[in-house]
């Protein structure tokens, strides 16, 4: 889900010793895993750090693109166990893991099969009925796969594939904040396909982040439904309003999220989640399995969880647009 980032103009603000330093905000943005990406770093000179976020997309893209014949991922999921995962690979296996045990198996990237079944993925688009449906969640569950101590994988199955999509956009950001960190970076703001991680503040206004957060319901152009204030966290937000497929022949319409438990794709009341977390990975994995999880189900998995923060727009029973805060989401709101 694609959000409308609303930062202020950068001018000169000065910091101690009554004496005035210029601040420069130094821009970079692009394309990268199959989305844009805007990042706003400041310093107190020019800089130009285009080589080292384009190496972190590479690596990463090597690691964990689906879409890449000769990635690790994608060498994995056609059967070569012999493949010795790198660290990037390795904490977002773990991140996985524990996203997939807090929220009951509805987190799983093991619905590499489902995500190209459905057309959402790089293998072949099938036609599905309940028969196959079932016959291919055969190959699906965060149970039936391994990470072993010499750091290859082993799956139970080699038609078991792993899609990483809904937590390695999120770990992308984590790695190019800490990239800015180790260079000295003390404020920033990276976003990859509408997903963020905010450090410091805006020295232009001399406050918080403001991100935009898009209404769903809005189905031509942008209308934001909320701006928070970020600090230190990281945002991310999931939703099937702009991210789905419609049949040419039927007419019937796809959303991307799939429910691992059943198969299928969700049509829910869920419309859309943001989530607020330490990290960008970890609020990715839980803004996908809240798409996939009844409300009152990922309102339990935050009462569980109170290091995450939440906004979830849904339907009641009467069809009728409501939202769903928790108490530190609410707080981050600007009124």
């Amino acid at each position: 889900m694609r959000k409308i980032i609303q930062l202020f103009g950068l001018v000169v603000l000065f910091v101690g010793c009554n004496q005035k330093k210029e601040q420069f905000k130094n821009q970079a943005w692009g394309n990268a895993l199959g989305t844009t990406y805007s990042i706003i770093y400041i310093a107190d000179k020019e800089l130009d750090y285009q080589q080292e976020i384009d190496s972190v997309f590479q690596v990463l893209n090597q690691s964990m693109s689906t879409y890449i014949p000769s990635s690790d991922i994608s060498k994995i999921n056609e059967g070569d166990s012999t493949i010795i995962v790198d660290d990037m690979f390795k904490e977002v296996f773990d991140v996985s893991s524990e996203v997939h045990k807090a929220s009951n198996g509805y987190f799983d990237p093991t619905i590499g099969v489902l995500a190209n079944a459905w057309g959402f993925g790089p293998g072949e688009q099938m036609e599905l009925d309940s028969l196959r449906v079932d016959s291919l969640l055969g190959y699906v569950g965060w149970e039936k796969v391994k990470l072993n101590p010499d750091n290859t994988i082993s799956k139970k199955h080699p038609s078991i594939r792993f899609d990483f999509n809904a937590v390695a956009k999120g770990y992308a950001i984590d790695r190019l904040g800490a990239m800015l960190d180790a260079k000295g970076i003390q404020n920033y703001l990276v976003e990859v396909g509408g997903e963020v991680l905010a450090k410091g503040t805006n020295i232009d206004s001399g406050k918080q982040w403001s991100v935009g957060i898009d209404d769903p319901q809005v189905e031509t152009g942008r209308q934001l439904k909320q701006i928070v204030s970020l600090e230190d966290v990281a945002m991310a937000s999931s939703g099937n309003y702009r991210k789905f497929r419609v049949d040419p022949e039927t007419g019937e319409k796809y959303v991307h999220t799939i429910n691992p438990k059943t198969g299928y794709t969700k049509n829910s009341n869920v419309l859309a989640t943001s989530v607020v977390a330490k990290t960008c990975a970890v609020a990715d994995a839980y803004a996908t399995s809240f798409m996939a999880m009844d409300l009152n189900d990922s309102k339990q998995v935050l009462e569980n969880h109170d290091e995450l923060e939440a906004y979830i727009i849904y339907l009641d029973e009467k069809g009728e647009t409501k939202e769903f805060f928790t108490p530190g989401f609410e707080a981050l709101v600007k009124r």
